[in-house]
């Protein structure tokens, strides 16, 4: 199963107006990073950053003015998506804006059925909260102290590490940041095993007449050998 976790960073908060102006993700194979990444600042066009906006990811208009619009990055996305689950922390919010770019360019939207948000996984894991990315890092012992901003590739490994724990820890994925490799096990042959002998056999536990009626009962199942062996 391959999975994509992303975040996107936007301009504002309305999907239909405001626009995307940087996505990460990481890819997962099994639920395994594999090391693959995607990471993209796009020209928002005639769109500013909100005021709201860049206290929350600091990025500003002008770092934005040399860099690819959406539309000559749209391929690029897509490519990196395919045959992928969109995987997202409030998976609402960015499958609205990556829709809503979409639909400017006439691409149809992702079907619901290959999202997972796992905003919802953790409140279903958690139901009395947090369930913040930084809540969830805390609860899980994921390091997010360098997280001083949001940031869509940072926020997409964080999560990466917080959606494996969720799903099963790291002894599931290994460890996030580890490439997935195959090992080889090589057992060398041995020679045949010998079956070892007592030197003085154990006593006998049935008395006579409980051997008798065992040895009946084997002869009526058809196995005489067992039952000449208990005649003598």
């Amino acid at each position: 199963m391959r999975e994509i976790i992303f975040d996107t960073e936007t301009t504002g908060l309305e999907s239909k107006l405001d626009r995307v102006i940087e996505i990460g993700g990481v890819e997962l194979i099994n639920h395994f990073p594999t090391g693959r990444t995607l990471h993209l600042y796009i020209n928002p066009e005639d769109r500013k950053v909100h005021p709201d906006a860049l206290a929350v990811h600091g990025i500003t208009d002008e770092s934005l003015l040399d860099k690819p619009k959406f539309a000559e990055v749209v391929d690029q996305i897509r490519d990196f998506f395919e045959g992928a689950r969109w995987v997202a922390h409030n998976a609402t919010f960015d499958m609205g804006f990556i829709n809503a770019e979409f639909a400017r360019l006439g691409i149809p939207p992702v079907a619901p059925e290959l999202v997972t948000d796992t905003l919802s996984l953790a409140r279903r894991k958690n139901p009395m909260g947090p369930n913040s990315l930084d809540a969830l890092c805390r609860r899980y012992g994921i390091d997010n102290s360098h997280r001083t901003k949001h940031g869509a590739l940072l926020d997409s490994e964080l999560l990466a590490e917080v959606y494996i724990e969720m799903i099963g820890g790291r002894q599931t994925a290994l460890g996030f940041g580890s490439v997935v490799k195959e090992e080889t096990v090589v057992v060398e042959e041995e020679g045949p095993i010998e079956a070892m002998h007592r030197v003085h056999p154990l006593p006998q536990r049935l008395d006579a007449d409980a051997a008798a009626a065992h040895g009946k009962l084997v002869l009526a199942m058809g196995d005489k050998a067992i039952w000449n062996r208990y005649q003598n």
